[in-house]
């Protein structure tokens, strides 16, 4: 499905990867609903719209609220008249510990967002995008989707329970107008770790600065979202870390998760 001249909701779109997908939609000629849970961050995508903002509508959103999230096709029809297509990227990331010592609130709180939230706006707007000539759902997984991440177990469980939503969502709307891609990040430059209240943006900017880790930009990942969506693709790796380990894991997914152990031990807590 072509960007130009469609009606795109995305989550996540005050901040990160959300944000990117945004801007570039609109300079696409889309019409975009930009959802998420900050209203400042919503208000700086707006303004670095610019001349672009007249197509864009932003709703300030708790996608673990279900009730909200079904009040949000009415809003955004009241606004562009239609709705094209969904991009989940909203996601949050648990705070760096073992299962062992990780509290029900935590793991309640990513499974909450990452999983019922992409299960709250793609119930929801699905039934909209059967109506119209063409659509399309882009839900965001990770590379911690298919590749045991030791220190962020729950987030890749809620993130595996996105990737195959999404890919049984691509086979039940097989004969329909609705196109479905999965995205796989790996690394991306983005303040997810503060936004998850797992650091502080101290901690994060100390990290950042003595890692060496490769990663990819939030517009890189951004573009290669859109291009995914308009090639009607059926899944997207973005970055080489998540090539690389997507077909690894295939191939020898207890090498595969002996890897990512060896490069992820030391972040562990002792």
């Amino acid at each position: 499905m072509r960007a130009q001249g469609k009606t795109i909701a995305v989550t996540g779109g005050g901040n990160g990867i959300g944000r990117e997908a945004v801007l570039q939609l609109l300079s696409k000629g889309a019409r975009v609903a930009a959802l998420d849970i900050s209203d400042e961050g919503l208000a700086e995508t707006a303004r670095l719209a610019g001349a672009n903002a007249e197509r864009l509508s932003t709703h300030v959103v708790n996608i673990t609220d279900r009730a909200a999230v079904e009040a949000l096709p009415s809003a955004i029809t009241d606004r562009h008249g239609q709705i094209d297509g969904l991009m989940n990227v909203a996601g949050i990331i648990q705070p760096f510990v073992l299962f062992n010592d990780l509290d029900y609130s935590a793991i309640e709180r990513v499974i909450d967002v990452n999983l019922w939230g992409t299960i709250h706006t793609t119930k929801t707007f699905l039934p909209h995008l059967l109506d119209r000539p063409e659509a399309h759902i882009v839900n965001v997984s990770s590379m911690g989707g298919f590749l045991p991440v030791p220190g962020q177990t729950i987030y890749g469980v809620s993130k595996a329970g996105v990737k195959l939503l999404t890919e049984a969502l691509h086979s039940e709307l097989a004969a329909t107008n609705v196109g479905v891609t999965v995205v796989f990040p790996g690394a991306i430059k983005t303040n997810i770790s503060v936004n998850s209240g797992v650091v502080t943006q101290a901690e994060a900017e100390k990290q950042a600065a003595s890692s060496n880790y490769k990663t990819t930009e939030p517009a890189v990942a951004a573009q290669m979202i859109i291009d995914g969506m308009e090639q009607n693709a059926y899944r997207v790796r973005i970055g080489s870390d998540a090539t690389f380990m997507d077909r690894f894991s295939r191939l020898s997914p207890k090498r595969a998760a002996a890897l990512i152990y060896k490069q992820m031990k030391d972040l562990l807590p002792s």
